[in-house]
């Protein structure tokens, strides 16, 4: 039913594309003539698999949605001035809405700014906007609580009144998303572990060469460790890959479902991964969108629209592993969450201010 579904969405999208192509075609916006879309999606590191998801969810949202032309892009490393090019690029075709993922919001400041006094929606996602962007909207985790998370996980795992060094690890130190997480961690081993010392966060880099070097070296500086707790996509598999060179018994974990990073949890190097479900962030930010610019004039809603995250362990990992298969396997997984969240936009928003 659902290919069905697809096919015949595709076919009604190829005939109004045809009754267009019989008008003329132009470069500006075509939402309030009924005609295709143009939109898309720009991300701060197309290779990794954070990013990965959310193209995944957001391109998932364009097919859904039909007679969309939507593009990704992204660097392949991650580069903030490499991507403000491409964005202010997208910005030439995508007039119709695009969602903006990035890691160093300040430079996009201006870039974004222009983008939406030029009438084209912009969508903040994973990452909030800086106060001078003009942008309004913003779909993303209360990183701050998936901090809080892998702490809570770590402690059950470490016993009674634990002591000790806890080495925690930042990618981008000053990337609000990933220091909110670090702070989660931080702040509840010093309340329910006193006599745990934390130390970091450390950069690690989110290359993944440069990554497994500083976490080699962290490693080394401290071998008598509880835990390695890294907050990015890269710090999970490698953790894992180093764990099981030097023999390690402390505890190791990160972020994401980066198929490396499922193997890690599925053969018990890391005890968990936690999960911000980008694919369904990436979703929800394009098809809020889509909803925008078709029902209401482009208009998108104001403040934090609060998207969900969780932990991956022994107890469900066969579970993620099945979903991670394909994008339709990823779809059929979260719909029903989709469907809820959408279908009640405003219980999920919060004031812009609070997003952490």
């Amino acid at each position: 039913m659902h290919r069905r579904l697809r096919t015949l969405s595709a076919a009604l999208g190829a005939l109004v594309l045809m009754a267009a192509a019989g008008c003329g075609d132009s470069d500006s916006s075509s939402a309030g003539s009924g005609g295709k879309l143009k939109m898309g999606i720009a991300v701060a590191n197309i290779s990794l698999n954070f990013a990965h998801e959310m193209v995944l969810g957001a391109e998932s949202a364009a097919d859904h949605a039909g007679n969309i032309d939507f593009k990704a892009v992204g660097p392949p490393n991650t580069d903030g001035p490499a991507e403000v090019q491409l964005f202010q690029n997208l910005t030439a075709r995508a007039k119709d809405g695009i969602v903006l993922e990035n890691l160093d919001p300040p430079i996009f400041t201006r870039p974004a700014a222009r983008a939406v006094d030029q009438g084209i929606p912009i969508v903040a996602l994973d990452t909030s906007p800086t106060d001078g962007s003009k942008v309004t909207f913003y779909v993303g985790n209360d990183n701050y609580a998936l901090g809080e998370l892998m702490a809570t996980e770590a402690l059950k795992r470490l016993g009674d009144d634990p002591k000790g060094e806890i080495v925690i690890g930042v990618p981008n130190p000053g990337t609000p998303v990933l220091d909110n997480r670090a702070k989660g961690i931080a702040d509840t081993f010093a309340k329910e572990a006193p006599n745990v010392k934390i130390l970091g966060p450390f950069q690690t880099y989110s290359d993944p060469g440069q990554n497994y070097s500083s976490w080699s070296a962290q490693v080394n500086a401290h071998p008598d460790a509880l835990a390695f707790l890294g907050v990015g996509d890269a710090d999970s598999y490698n953790l894992a890959k180093i764990k099981k060179a030097e023999g390690g018994k402390w505890l190791t974990a990160g972020f994401d479902v980066d198929p490396k990073t499922l193997d890690a949890v599925k053969d018990g190097s890391n005890f968990v991964t936690i999960d911000p479900q980008h694919f369904l962030k990436g979703y929800l930010s394009t098809a809020m969108m889509i909803e925008a610019v078709r029902e209401n004039d482009g208009k998108l809603l104001d403040g934090w629209f609060l998207s969900p995250g969780g932990v991956v362990d022994s107890s469900n990992i066969d579970e993620v592993i099945t979903r991670q298969k394909s994008a339709d396997a990823a779809y059929d997984w979260y719909k029903p969450t989709i469907d809820k969240l959408l279908g009640d936009q405003q219980a999920n928003l919060k004031p812009l201010k609070d997003a952490r």
